[in-house]
C-alpha cells in the first residue's frame, strides 16, 4: 500500500514541481516497476489528508487502475499518518492473495502531528501482523518529525525489512533520488526497476509515438494497456474455445441417445 500526503502543505514547489507531483511521479513508477518485475504483484493507493483518509485503490495487480487513480488528486488539510497507517494495514489485511508480503510505503511532506509514543504503538501493531514499512520524509522538517518517524520505522522493523529516508527540499526530481537510494535498493526495487525499464525499452520505439526516453510513465502504461487487452482476448477465447467443446459434447450425447432410442425402438418391432 502506498499512502499519499495530499495536505495543504503539498502546494509547495521546492520539488519540481511541486510536492503532489513529485509523489505522483515517483507513485507511477512504483507501481510500474512492481507490476513489471512480477504479475501477480498488487499494489494499493490511500491519500491521507482531505476529509479523511481515503482508499484510492485496493491492492489490485492491473496497472492501468493504479495509474488512473494518481491523476487529478486533490489536495487540502492535514495529513493523519496515524490513520493512513492503520487504513493501509487493514487493507493488506483484506488482500486477495493473503501469500503475498506485505509492506507500506509511506509519503510524508508535512508536520508531523502524532506523538512519538502514538506512532510507535501503531508500528508495533505492524510488525505484529507482519507489515513492513518504508517512509519517505520530504518537504517540512518541523521540530521532532525525524524523531517521531525514526521511532516508528524502529518500532516496525524486523531483521531490517522496514526503512527511512530523508530528501531534503531542493532535491533534483524526488523519484531519481527516491530510487537510487538504499531504501528500494534493498527491497529488491532496484531489480523491479530494472525490469520495468528495460520491458519497457524492449518495446518497439515510438510506439503510439511515444518514446520511453521522454515519457516512461505514458510508455509503460501503454504497453500495460496492451498486454491486458491481449489477456483479455486470450481468456475470450479460452472461454469460447470451452463453450464449443461443451456445445459439441452436447450434441455428440444427444445425437447417441437418438441412435439408442432407435434401435430400441427398431428392437421391440422386430
Amino acid at each position: 500500500m502506498i499512502c499519499i500526503d495530499n495536505s495543504e502543505w503539498m502546494r509547495n514547489g521546492d520539488y519540481p514541481s511541486n510536492r503532489l507531483e513529485a509523489q505522483s511521479d515517483a507513485c507511477k513508477f512504483i507501481c510500474c516497476a512492481k507490476t513489471q518485475s512480477n504479475p501477480k504483484n498488487a499494489v494499493g493507493i490511500l491519500t491521507m489528508a482531505g476529509k479523511g483518509v481515503r482508499v484510492l485503490v485496493t491492492p489490485t495487480s492491473r496497472l492501468r487502475k493504479m495509474l488512473a487513480f494518481m491523476d487529478g488528486l486533490n489536495i487540502g488539510g492535514e495529513v493523519n499518518l496515524a490513520a493512513g497507517l492503520q487504513v493501509a494495514q487493514l487493507a493488506l489485511k483484506h488482500r486477495q492473495n493473503q501469500k503475498q508480503q506485505q509492506r507500506i510505503i509511506l509519503f510524508a511532506g508535512s508536520p508531523v502531528k502524532q506523538d512519538k509514543e502514538v506512532l510507535e504503538m501503531i508500528g508495533r501493531k505492524l510488525k505484529k501482523h507482519n507489515v513492513a514499512l518504508d517512509v519517505v520524509s520530504f518537504g517540512e522538517e518541523d521540530e521532532g518529525k525525524a524523531e517521531k518517524l525514526e521511532a516508528l520505522v524502529a518500532a516496525v522493523n524486523n531483521s531490517d525489512n522496514s526503512r527511512i529516508i530523508h530528501i531534503p527540499p531542493g532535491a533534483r526530481d524526488l523519484s531519481d533520488v527516491l530510487f537510487s537510494s538504499p531504501l528500494f535498493a534493498g527491497n529488491g526495487f532496484a531489480e523491479a526497476i530494472t525490469a520495468a525499464t528495460v520491458a519497457a525499452k524492449a518495446w518497439p520505439d515510438y510506439d503510439f509515438g511515444v518514446d520511453f526516453n521522454l515519457d516512461p510513465d505514458l510508455s509503460l502504461l501503454l504497453r500495460a494497456s496492451m498486454e491486458e487487452e491481449k489477456a483479455r482476448q486470450e481468456a475470450a477465447a479460452k472461454k469460447a474455445a470451452e463453450e464449443a467443446a461443451k456445445h459439441e459434447k452436447g450434441e455428440a450425447q444427444s445425437t447417441s441417445q437418438y441412435v439408442i432410442m432407435t434401435e430400441n425402438f427398431s428392437a421391440r418391432r422386430s
